[in-house]
């Protein structure tokens, strides 16, 4: 028996309930395939979990500074085992949340992998469907580099999942994620090392914030290798040994790789249709999320244009309106905020200084450290790292970075104003929330000097 949708979609994830729900509520007859669980990486293995695992890790530091406080406990006890059974109960739910979700707006669920027959016929097991579009929205996985010993590291994906925590865990990677999971481990009371190919971590974001995060993550006591490049892996009776070219072996309980994802763009039958992959087998998609085959779009991760659950969900809400709403809808990429959950944490939104640079002939740089209110009993050393990016002759800023408590909290709502177009004059004149730490972006009136920036 076959089934006729106005709309189909591979993948049940934040693009593709967006798209879905959208669609669906603009009078759209939609159908929706998901291989694995719903809410797709963001709810099950990324984001929603991640970000319990900080919070647990937070804790720890949270009852060191307890004392200053006045506050007297017993040393605390960490149970793992109870802290996996919450945060994937919790995951649980939501999966039934988003279910719930998709059969409100009458959308219906298939459960199994879709792979295209044509452009407009796709098959999910044995059932035949076919739809006037047809949308991906299969995500992404994580990537492992292509060497001897790497199937005895893990992931993100199994991360969350260990039967215990190591005593040691060593990490390559120098990306958000593996600055999150390093953090994580860390004040989980796991010895942690950061193995990192290039020069320093983060690279893409602005220079000051990549510097001072590493200076920051070391207080913390997590041992950062930068300029590693492991080559094999081999078990030993202890654990295992990380080979590295040109540089000193490395010897841990635990291996993760955290070294990019890659989109999940084969065995869906693309090579039926045409569609050309780019080197990291990525779709490539127009404004409107069209691909080069007429009535089939993607949306998403498996895009690889940013690969962030918000701009998937943009992304879904656009496609949808510009199908079948009454007018086009593009995505506007520009100051999309971002937040890393490191301890600490990380938010940033609009161009770096390099980035800055490059585009305009002028721009100044505001940039101040100081230790949090919340630090400055107990003796913690912790420093928060605040800085504009203001260009042109309209003094427009272009860039606020953040290092610090509740960075991504704060960032959120600097975002709005960036997006509206707010100059430094525009920031002078907004009252600050007194004592606070994001009162320090709207009280900053010296210009930093070129040669001042952080440095390792």
């Amino acid at each position: 028996m076959k089934a006729h949708y106005d709309l189909f979609v591979l993948g049940a994830g934040s693009g593709g309930v967006a798209a879905a729900r959208a669609s669906a509520a603009l009078g759209a007859r939609v159908g929706i395939a998901e291989v694995d669980r719903m809410g797709g990486t963001c709810v099950n293995r990324g984001c929603v979990p991640k970000k319990f695992y900080v919070y647990a890790a937070q804790y720890a530091e949270e009852y060191r500074q307890a004392a200053a406080y006045g506050w007297s406990t017993a040393p605390p006890d960490f149970d793992w085992n109870r802290l996996k059974e919450n945060v994937f109960s919790e995951v649980d739910r939501l999966n039934g949340v988003y279910r719930n979700l998709l059969r409100r707006f009458g959308v219906a669920i298939y459960e199994g992998r879709a792979e295209f027959i044509d452009r407009k016929t796709v098959m999910v097991g044995e059932q035949q469907i076919t739809a006037e579009r047809i949308l991906i929205a299969t995500g992404s996985h994580p990537y492992v580099p292509d060497l001897p010993g790497a199937d005895l590291g893990i992931t993100s994906d199994e991360a969350f999942h260990l039967p215990q925590l190591p005593k040691r865990i060593a990490i390559i990677g120098g990306g958000y994620i593996a600055c999150e999971f390093a953090s994580i481990f860390n004040g989980l009371g796991v010895e942690t090392t950061l193995l990192i190919r290039g020069h320093d971590l983060l690279r893409g974001f602005d220079d000051d914030l990549r510097c001072h995060l590493h200076q920051e993550l070391q207080h913390k006591g997590i041992h950062i290798r930068c300029n590693t490049n492991i080559v094999k892996v081999h078990r030993t009776t202890s654990g295992l040994r990380l080979q590295c070219d040109q540089c000193d072996d490395h010897e841990t309980e635990l291996l993760m790789f955290a070294t990019g994802r890659r989109p999940n763009s084969t065995a869906i039958g693309l090579e039926r249709l045409g569609i050309q992959l780019n080197a990291r087998n990525a779709i490539s998609v127009d404004d409107l999320q069209q691909t080069g085959v007429p009535g089939v779009f993607a949306v998403g991760d498996v895009t690889d244009r940013l690969n962030l659950t918000p701009v998937a969900i943009h992304q879904g809400r656009a496609f949808a309106e510009s199908q079948f709403g009454t007018q086009e809808r593009i995505m506007d990429y520009r100051n999309v905020p971002t937040a890393i959950f490191t301890s600490p944490s990380v938010g940033t939104v609009g161009l770096s200084e390099a980035e800055a640079r490059e585009d305009f002939a002028q721009v100044d740089i505001y940039r101040t450290r100081f230790k949090p209110m919340k630090y400055a009993l107990g003796g913690s050393e912790d420093q928060t790292l605040m800085k504009l990016v203001v260009a042109g002759e309209n003094e427009q800023v272009v860039g606020v970075h953040m290092v610090g408590p509740d960075a991504a909290e704060i960032i959120q709502g600097f975002a709005v104003a960036l997006q509206a177009g707010a100059t430094k004059q525009t920031f002078d004149r907004t009252v600050g929330i007194h004592p606070s730490s994001a009162e320090e972006f709207v009280t900053m009136r010296e210009k930093a000097s070129p040669e001042s920036g952080l440095r390792i």
